[in-house]
Order: structure tokens, then C-alpha cells, then sequence
């Protein structure tokens, strides 16, 4: 989804303007038929090939970018950013450009299942819970449908506001979202609440999942007081606060155990818990299995799914 929502709005450029505005090249680590997530094939060329041509190049990873060890393609990518080819990360490519070192200084955007885990190994980094960001040289998105939003500010940065409207009309991509939208489900559509100080109590909770609020925190910054906030949580989430807060905490957890190579402690610090024995305890509680055990798995699938996304779009 995310390799073919930023190629497409590129190829109905040229085939609307009747003119070769994008050309588009696929590349892969060895070139030759590289096989997608969904069971398609690429023809691409071996990483270096034609490198001096390209005006832009984007990364897509799926999988667990953060795992992928791929210093060919960092010291790809270096060269290309030295010799001034802007480049993007989609999805989860965001992460293989910061390990490639080409994202200091720079905001950037990662799909939101890899933010934390990102941010737990580079507290540092101007990471952004966006659809898309440019800075200058770097173009970031998160990846799904947001390639089609960064591809329509892009093709008006190049040949203007109009055609871009034309391609997303072609798409019927009527509703053009802001870079600064969400790229999660508000908290009314997710869990079916509507009063305003539940709606931001989520979304305080959801963006401090590794430095966990206290209830008073939660009650004053929702603009509500603490008896009322647990009243109404306990009515329309059928739980009190710091449970429903512990829960988020573990199902993060969850994902982070099964998404990336993090260790049970980096998991426990990046959810909030002060020490294995605590995170242990609670998602024994919660799960009935533990952090470990839930981890076993995850080896045996990633083995299956080494070629998952390995086919990068790039355009000149």
C-alpha cells in the first residue's frame, strides 16, 4: 500500500499531462524480481545502479525496520546525500535513514506502530507524529495513505496546485489532509466516547505512554476534576482511569515485543514501567503469559517475512 500510494500519484502525473514529468525507478539490494508484502513483483536494479540521475529517493520498509541490518544501503544513501539527492523514508524507511545518520537535524515522520520504539533508541530525534514532513532535503511520511497527501504537496511544490488537485481528484482522493493531521483514530471513533475531557485524556495518555501521567495531571490538563474524570471513565470505558491508562501501556507493549528487537527492559522503560519485575508482574496480570514468552514467537515469523517489503520507489 504504501510503495503503490507513492508511485501512482507520480505515473498520473505523466499520464495526465501527456508529458514524462516523474520518471519512476524501482531498486532492490540486488536488483532483478523483488517480491512485495502482498505477493507481487518488482523488476528492479541493484542498489548503486544509475545513482548519479536521481533528483529523489525514497526508502519503504515494512516489517520491523528497526531490526533490518543494511549498511550497503546506508552507505548508498550517504553517498546519494552527498551528493546532494534529497531523500524520504516511508512508512518505516524513516528509521533506516536515522540509522543511516541522514535525519540529525532534520523533523521527520515514521508510521506510528515504529514511534516508540524509535524514540526509546534516539530520545533525541525531531520525530513528529505526522502524515507527512519536508524539511528542506527529507520527505517523510507514515506510510499506508499518507503517501498520496506528501505526493500531492510534492507534485504542487513542482508543477503546481493544479495539477496536483487533478491527480487527487483521479484517485477520488477528494478529502486532501494537512501534514499535522493524526495518523491514528480519534478517540471518539476508536472507543466510542464523546464528552471533550475523556477525548483528551486519551490523547494524553497516548502521547506519554513512556512517562506515564498521574491522575491529577490527567484531570487538570483535561480541564475536569479527578472524581469526574473517574466517573466518567468508569461509565463510558467500564474501568477507572489508570487502568484504561495501564491497559494502553500493555497493548503498546505488546507491539513492541512482537514489531521489534528491543529488550524486555528497553520494552518496560519505553511503556512506562520503572523495572522488569513491575512490567513482568503487570503484563502477567493482564495477559496470563510473559513479556518473554510473548517474544518466543516472534522469531519463528520474522524468518518467514525476510523479503518483506525490499523494493524501493524512487523517482527522478
Amino acid at each position: 500500500m504504501s510503495a503503490a500510494a507513492a508511485v501512482e500519484p507520480l505515473r498520473a502525473a505523466n499520464l495526465l499531462t501527456g508529458r514524462t514529468l516523474y520518471e519512476l525507478l524501482l531498486f532492490s539490494d540486488l536488483g532483478g524480481k523483488a517480491r512485495s508484502s502482498v505477493g507481487s513483483w518488482f523488476d528492479t536494479a541493484p542498489i548503486g545502479e544509475s545513482a548519479s540521475e536521481l533528483d529523489i529517493l525514497f526508502v519503504v520498509a515494512g516489517g520491523d525496520p528497526l531490526s533490518v541490518d543494511a549498511e550497503r544501503l546506508s552507505g548508498f544513501l550517504r553517498r546519494l546525500s552527498v551528493q546532494g539527492v534529497a531523500l524520504g523514508g516511508i512508512s518505516g524507511g524513516a528509521a533506516i535513514l536515522h540509522k543511516a545518520g541522514l535525519l540529525e537535524r532534520r523533523r521527520f515522520t515514521i508510521h506510528w506502530k515504529h514511534y516508540d520504539a524509535l524514540r526509546a533508541r534516539a530520545p533525541d530525534a525531531l520525530m513528529e507524529r505526522r502524515l507527512f514532513v519536508i524539511d528542506r532535503d527529507r520527505f517523510t511520511c507514515a506510510g499506508g495513505s499518507a503517501p498520496l497527501d506528501m505526493m500531492h504537496a510534492l507534485i504542487a511544490a513542482h508543477h503546481g496546485a493544479s495539477l496536483a488537485r487533478e491527480v487527487s481528484d483521479w484517485f477520488i482522493h477528494t478529502s486532501l489532509r494537512p501534514a499535522e493531521d493524526p495518523q491514528r483514530l480519534d478517540a471518539t471513533s476508536k472507543y466510542g466516547v464523546h464528552h471533550p475531557a475523556l477525548i483528551a485524556m486519551i490523547a494524553l495518555m497516548e502521547d506519554h505512554i513512556a512517562d506515564p501521567m498521574s491522575l491529577p495531571q490527567l484531570a487538570t490538563l483535561s480541564g475536569i476534576g479527578e472524581r469526574q474524570l473517574e466517573r466518567l471513565c468508569k461509565t463510558q470505558l467500564d474501568q477507572s482511569v489508570m487502568q484504561f491508562y495501564r491497559r494502553l501501556r500493555l497493548s503498546k507493549a505488546v507491539d513492541l515485543l512482537r514489531q521489534t528487537t528491543l529488550s524486555v527492559t528497553e520494552v518496560a522503560l519505553a511503556t512506562g514501567f520503572s523495572n522488569n519485575a513491575h512490567f513482568a508482574r503487570a503484563y502477567r496480570q493482564h495477559y496470563g503469559t510473559s513479556p518473554t514468552q510473548e517474544r518466543r514467537p516472534t522469531t519463528k515469523r520474522r524468518s518467514t517475512t525476510s523479503d518483506h517489503d525490499r523494493a524501493e520507489p524512487t523517482c527522478r
